[in-house]
C-alpha cells in the first residue's frame, strides 16, 4: 500500500470516527446541531471557544458530552467574583511527610484538564479572568515561577449568560482575541422542542460512550494544519479582515458608521483555522471560499468594537460581517 492510499485510509476511519461522534452528539443535543459542529471544529483547530445563551440551553452539556465521546478529560469551574487565581492554576500547599518534616508540594488547579468549561466566565473579576490568558494562549501555567506545560489537546469552553448582566465583568479585548469563536445558543424550534419532551426522562450524568480517543484528536489537529490555502482564499480573508475597518478603502456603508475597531490579523488566522478543520471533516482536500464564507461570523462576531452609535443601536454585528463578506467578493 502506498503512502497515499494509507493516508486516504487513515483520513476515512477518522471522518467515520466523527460521524459516530457527531450522531451521538445529536442524539444528546436535540435542536443544536450546528454548534455542536462548531465547537467540535475549533477543537480540531487547537483553539478555544466562548459560548453565549440563555441558560437551560444545554451548554454545559453540550461540553461534557463532547469531552466524554473524546475520551477526554473533563473538568468545570463555576465562575463567581470571589473565585482567586489560584483556584484556576493551583497552588503549593503545605505539607508533612511520615517523618513530621514539612514542605511544600503543588496541587494542581482545575485548568489542569484537557477539556475545560469556564462556567458563566464574566462573574469573575478581571484579575482572575486574566488567570486564563497564559494557558489559552500558551499552554502552560506559571506559579511561583515553575512553569508547567498543560496536557494536550486543551481547550477552553467559557460560556456567558447574556440575560443576567448585572454584577459582571465583561471580558476585556485582549482575552476575547484568545477565543477562537464565539459561538451563539439559541432557543430550539418547535419540532426539535416535541421531539425532546417526548423523549423519557433521564437522570444521572451527562455519559456519552466514547467514539475516539486522545490520540485521533491529535491527528486531526496536526492533519488540519497541514491542508493548502490558495492564494486566492488568503487574499479573500486578508479582504475581510480589512472590510471590517471603518477606516478601510474596502469598509461597506455600515461599518464606516456603526464601527470603531476591526479584526485584528487573529480573526483573518482564526477564519483559516476553522476552514482547514471544517473542510478535514468534510473530506476536501484545499479550503475552498465556502468555508470561509461559513466560518467568517463565529470567527469574527466578537472581534469587532462597535461606536457609541452601533452600540445604542440595534444593528447586529453579524450583519456587519455579512457586509464585509460581500464587500470582499466584490473587489
Amino acid at each position: 500500500m502506498s503512502t497515499q492510499e494509507s493516508l486516504q485510509q487513515e483520513l476515512n476511519s477518522l471522518r467515520q470516527a466523527v460521524k459516530s461522534l457527531l450522531g451521538s452528539l445529536d442524539d444528546r443535543l436535540i435542536g443544536q446541531r450546528q454548534t455542536t459542529r462548531q465547537i467540535l471544529e475549533c477543537l480540531i483547530a487547537g483553539g478555544h471557544a466562548l459560548i453565549e445563551g440563555a441558560p437551560g440551553l444545554g451548554k454545559t452539556t453540550l461540553v461534557r458530552s463532547l469531552a466524554n465521546g473524546l475520551d477526554l478529560d473533563f473538568q468545570r469551574i463555576q465562575f463567581t467574583p470571589d473565585l482567586m487565581p489560584a483556584d484556576i492554576i493551583g497552588a503549593r500547599i503545605l505539607n508533612f511527610d511520615e517523618r513530621g518534616a514539612q514542605g511544600l508540594t503543588f496541587e494542581p488547579g482545575p485548568i489542569h484538564t484537557q477539556v475545560l468549561l469556564a462556567d458563566e466566565i464574566n462573574r469573575a473579576t478581571p484579575r482572575t479572568q486574566s488567570a486564563l490568558l497564559e494557558a489559552m494562549g500558551e499552554r502552560q501555567v506559571t506559579v511561583f515561577g515553575e512553569t508547567r506545560q498543560l496536557e494536550r489537546p486543551f481547550m477552553v469552553v467559557a460560556t456567558q449568560n447574556p440575560i443576567e448582566m448585572e454584577g459582571t465583568f465583561p471580558l476585556p479585548e485582549a482575552q476575547l482575541d484568545r477565543f477562537l469563536v464565539k459561538l451563539e445558543i439559541e432557543m430550539p424550534e418547535v419540532k426539535d422542542l416535541t421531539t425532546l419532551f417526548a423523549q423519557p426522562t433521564e437522570h444521572g450524568t451527562d455519559s456519552a460512550t466514547p467514539t475516539m480517543e486522545r490520540a485521533q484528536v491529535l491527528r486531526m489537529q496536526e492533519l488540519a494544519g497541514q491542508i493548502p490555502v490558495g492564494e486566492d482564499v488568503a487574499q479573500r480573508v486578508a479582504r475581510i479582515v480589512h472590510a471590517t475597518h471603518p477606516e478601510s478603502s474596502m469598509a461597506g456603508e455600515k461599518t464606516r458608521a456603526l464601527v470603531r475597531y476591526g479584526s485584528s490579523p487573529r480573526g483573518g488566522l482564526a477564519i483559516l483555522a476553522m476552514a482547514r478543520a471544517r473542510t478535514l471533516m468534510a473530506g476536501g482536500l484545499h479550503v475552498k471560499m465556502e468555508e470561509i464564507d461559513a466560518v467568517a461570523v463565529p470567527c469574527l462576531r466578537h472581534r469587532i468594537l462597535l461606536n457609541y452609535e452601533g452600540a445604542a443601536g440595534d444593528v447586529p454585528v453579524e450583519e456587519l460581517i455579512q457586509e464585509a463578506l460581500q464587500q470582499a467578493a466584490s473587489r
